[in-house]
């Protein structure tokens, strides 16, 4: 196993065991993180991001697979299943990852996943009928921002 296979993998075993700090370690000073609804999130939001989810996200269960990886960077599938918190609701994202990696650490790292059908889950009949709209994709990145601000305010 490459050392880049190696961060991979034990980024997402520690994600498995909502071991936050063990994640936030795998991070450089300057990372950026983006996905469908986080956008542009620096190191400590991405680390925050993190942390709130392993705390908050009781039932969360994450499975991964295919990790690829080169001396640049690296891929990797994951599974998270969990309850959307807003509206109690059951998810199963499937994601895709992309890293750039440097000297050891995430430098850039953007999840990949389609949001419709994410919506659909979490949202229920809204998500199913709008969840492919730019209005209900943006409201739910306030929200997410939102909430992760006050979770960093409150930490």
């Amino acid at each position: 196993m490459t050392p880049n296979q190696q961060l991979i993998t034990s980024f997402y075993k520690a994600f498995q065991n909502k071991d936050y700090k063990a994640m936030q370690n795998c991070y450089a000073e300057e990372a950026i993180f983006n996905d469908e609804v986080f956008q542009n999130l620096n190191a400590a939001e991405v680390k925050a991001m993190w942390e709130m989810f392993c705390i908050k996200g009781k039932d969360l269960e994450i499975e991964f697979s295919n990790v690829k990886a080169d001396e640049k960077g690296g891929n990797a599938e994951w599974t998270a299943r969990y309850t959307f918190s807003k509206t109690n609701r059951k998810v199963v994202n499937h994601i895709k990852a992309h890293f750039v990696i440097d000297s050891g650490k995430i430098l850039n790292h953007r999840d990949h996943f389609d949001f419709h059908k994410w919506a659909s889950q979490a949202l229920g009949a809204t998500g199913v009928l709008l969840g492919w709209t730019p209005i209900v994709k943006n409201k739910v990145r306030r929200e997410g921002k939102k909430n992760l601000i006050a979770y960093m305010n409150n930490k």
